[in-house]
């Protein structure tokens, strides 16, 4: 029945997504051009906290929860396990007082609108899988940038999204790179649960009646201990609070 009814929603939440995603194309622009990066910045996330409402047109809706006591003003690495590219619009909306950057293909830098533009000024790294020296440049200027500016970034360290919701090993190398710039940031863990059930079908039809839960867990501090350690023990939390 969910799956049934998806096919006379989907539509409607996909138009409007698009819709969403062209009418901030020119209002990114002038908000950068005008406002510089604050402008910027602010209309990112507005366009996010539109872009997760869409869903609420499938009966689906996002809860974020956050217990933990998050400093402001100290620079933060978010490790979530990957689910979705719906993961990534409530997560901008909900992380928007820590200047959470992401890291990205450097496909995504064109011909996709509002995405395009914020990838190419909004100061996350994008990057070139297939080029290891252009990718290691990106995540130290990334890094640079978050000390420089007390800014954040959100990290998947499966690498990719998992289709069925069962995490892969997380890898630590690029937040190794970013710890070498900014090495007091603090590392934070985010459970991702359940937006994979939208997409169960693909993008058509979208799923119905799907509560994602997105949660910040507790954070971990460096304390100048090897990176791979700190990664599994986010990883460790992650996949308890998940039952895998």
């Amino acid at each position: 029945m969910k799956k049934l009814l998806g096919y006379f929603l989907s539509p409607i939440t996909i138009v409007l997504f698009f819709l969403v995603l062209c009418i901030f194309q020119p209002i990114q622009w002038l908000c950068y051009k005008l406002g510089g990066y604050h402008a910027h910045k602010r209309s990112v996330d507005i366009l996010n906290f539109c872009l997760t409402s869409t869903i609420y047109f499938l009966f689906d809706s996002v809860t974020f929860i956050n217990k933990q006591n998050l400093p402001e003003g100290r620079s933060i690495i978010f490790l979530a396990n990957h689910q979705s590219l719906l993961d990534i619009p409530p997560l901008i909306w909900h992380l928007r007082k820590y200047h959470a950057k992401f890291i990205s293909k450097i496909e995504l830098t064109k011909n996709i609108p509002s995405i395009s533009y914020n990838l190419k000024v909004g100061g996350g790294a994008n990057i070139d899988r297939k080029d290891q020296r252009q990718s290691i440049t990106e995540l130290m200027k990334l890094g640079q940038r978050m000390k420089d500016n007390t800014w954040s970034t959100v990290i998947f360290p499966e690498g990719t999204r998992s289709a069925d919701g069962t995490m892969r090993k997380f890898q630590s190398a690029g937040i190794a790179t970013i710890l070498k710039k900014c090495p007091n940031a603090l590392l934070v863990p985010i459970v991702i649960n359940n937006s994979w059930q939208i997409v169960r079908y693909g993008v058509y039809p979208l799923n119905t009646f799907t509560n994602v839960t997105i949660e910040v867990l507790k954070p971990i501090e460096p304390n100048g201990q090897p990176v791979d350690e700190l990664v599994t023990l986010a990883e460790t939390q992650i996949k308890t609070y998940l039952g895998q």
